[in-house]
């Protein structure tokens, strides 16, 4: 099957959607199928307003019709609502293609922690958005049920992987610092609450992995004191060496729906430490991997006492293949022998 994924997130961005959509292409090629990519890289951008790491297509419609009609897919997948995502769907709707969505982060409370813009009015345009999609992926079942208590339609769900031959248990003297070392690694970013992170007053050092909007004013407000080491942005392989010294992996962040990073530092072996709210709770749970805690400070000292042995056969239920089959599963094609080909595959008549 040829299928075509439209990103407004892309290189040279570092985050869960990239990660995610990197990893899916490679399973489906794996698989046999033929996927192309329509990112803002073949497009004249402009960098977001607040946050200039993301480029912003301008006016990309004719080019994306274009591209559409060159490729002639058996299905198309929009994962993200920007220019790129909104031209596709235009592009769909006029020409009556059905077209599958996804739902990768709480766009409307980053919005509002941003801008001020009420909740009820950015859901009234995801609504809009999503609601002539044939499905809407979202990453765990507590996103799905609140996206349909806020009337988006046809939401299924769309779990993630993690690579567990890149991230897994190693050489645990990456971060030379007071120990017990406690890790946060990812977008430096108001709305994921890395100040609430840097603030407690925890024993050993705290390390900030990653860059961002945010990440300037932090480093003004708490540069090395505190024991609180800074790293940039980090590739795969580094990061696993991250995770593997680290004593406990911080997750401050209230508004994320998955959190890839927790997958990845579980597989390592690093216990997390989060608030209790969707996104830990779903990949978490109530025990085991990770110790949750509306008080931070008592989650990150529980979760010092996790077995790390326990924390990696956890991260081991996930895989990308999973994850994969099921992103397969809810599309749409809208080409009879696409259609006929993922019927098989799902009644397990052919392989993949």
């Amino acid at each position: 099957m040829k299928i075509l994924i439209v990103t407004d997130a892309w290189e040279p961005q570092v985050n869960g959607v990239v990660r995610t959509l990197k990893q899916t292409t490679a399973e489906l090629k794996k698989m046999g199928h033929t996927v192309e990519l329509l990112t803002p890289l073949e497009f004249k951008t402009i960098p977001c307003p607040t946050y200039p790491d993301i480029r912003l297509s301008i006016l990309p419609g004719r080019k994306v019709n274009q591209r559409i009609r060159d490729f002639a897919p058996d299905a198309i997948h929009i994962a993200t609502e920007g220019p790129l995502g909104m031209a596709a769907r235009a592009y769909s709707l006029k020409h009556q293609l059905p077209y599958t969505t996804a739902y990768h982060s709480r766009f409307p409370e980053y919005v509002q922690l941003r801008f001020g813009i009420p909740l009820s009015v950015t859901y009234a345009w995801l609504r809009r958005f999503h609601n002539t999609a044939q499905a809407v992926m979202a990453p765990t079942q507590v996103v799905v049920k609140d996206l349909t208590e806020r009337g988006i339609k046809n939401v299924v769900m769309w779990s993630r992987g993690v690579d567990l031959e890149v991230f897994k248990p190693g050489r645990r003297d990456k971060l030379h610092s007071r120990t017990p070392i406690f890790v946060y690694v990812g977008r430096v970013a108001v709305e994921k609450n890395v100040e609430a992170f840097l603030e407690l007053d925890l024993p050993g050092s705290k390390w900030v992995v990653g860059d961002g909007p945010a990440a300037a004013g932090l480093k003004s407000k708490f540069g090395e004191q505190k024991n609180i080491h800074w790293l940039g942005v980090l590739n795969q392989a580094e990061l696993a060496e991250v995770y593997s010294s680290a004593d406990v992996f911080v997750f401050p962040s209230k508004t994320d729906t998955f959190g890839l990073v927790l997958l990845e530092a579980m597989a390592c072996g690093c216990p997390v430490a989060a608030y209790p709210v969707t996104g830990p709770i779903d990949v978490i749970g109530s025990d085991g991997p990770g110790a949750l805690n509306e008080n931070l400070h008592e989650a990150c000292i529980a979760a010092l006492r996790i077995d790390r042995n326990e924390v990696r056969r956890f991260a081991e239920r996930y895989s990308w293949a999973a994850a994969s089959r099921q992103f397969l599963s809810h599309l749409h094609p809208f080409t009879p022998t696409a259609q006929e080909e993922l019927r098989l595959i799902e009644q397990g008549a052919i392989g993949e």
